[in-house]
């Protein structure tokens, strides 16, 4: 597989996940709450590794040559962004002196984070629509090693992406309850704003 093809699907994806979102407000909400970093991106990286050997097993190529269930994973993701949103602006993260509310067990957090990433609309567009056009027929590696290696990229991108996001949320936030609630309101706010178009796309293609 070129390397070419590599290093231009990580740039596109480095730039999609460092847009806030459900994976943003996740983690930081963990952080905050005292809750540890570490499973919260396992979880993460558990629901996209998923995704991937889905997409890979040939299952993405035919969810997304269907137009009906591309459409309806695309409003169901739509609208899930849109409620997880809404529900993160009206009740922003608190650092967990100031909330009196802990994070959850690591177990809990751990699939919390695999929800996250397993039902996060961005990921899914990006293994759908947007990783495909990355693998080339007629390689050494066949399309499922391709995907399989793309993915991969993905996944270790999140992770240390999220790995710094939490880091900075530990330290920087966790004093500054402000902070933590604006930051917060703008990855909800973002989040619904993506939801909704999405709806409004899907349903005027």
């Amino acid at each position: 597989m070129a390397i070419s093809s590599i290093a231009a699907f990580w740039a596109v994806a480095a730039l999609l996940i460092a847009v806030p979102g459900a994976d943003w407000a996740f983690v930081i909400g963990v952080a905050v709450r005292g809750g540890a970093v570490v499973p919260a991106i396992s979880g993460l990286v558990i629901g996209y590794a998923g995704i991937t050997a889905i997409v890979a097993a040939g299952v993405g190529a035919a969810v997304a040559g269907s137009p009906a269930v591309l459409t309806g994973l695309t409003l169901a993701g739509g609208l899930y962004l849109i409620w997880h949103g809404a529900v993160t602006f009206t009740h922003p993260s608190m650092p967990a002196a100031a909330s009196g509310e802990p994070a959850g067990s690591s177990r809990g957090i751990i699939a919390r984070g695999i929800g996250v990433s397993g039902l996060n609309p961005k990921g899914l567009l990006i293994f759908l629509a947007l990783l495909p056009q990355f693998t080339r027929p007629r390689q050494t590696l066949p399309i499922a090693g391709q995907v399989a290696v793309l993915g991969l990229v993905f996944i270790v991108t999140v992770a240390a992406f999220s790995l710094m996001l939490g880091a900075f949320a530990q330290t920087a936030l966790r004093t500054r309850p402000a902070a933590a609630r604006a930051i917060s309101r703008v990855a909800g706010a973002a989040m619904a704003m993506i939801g909704i178009l999405l709806v409004i796309d899907r349903l005027t293609a």
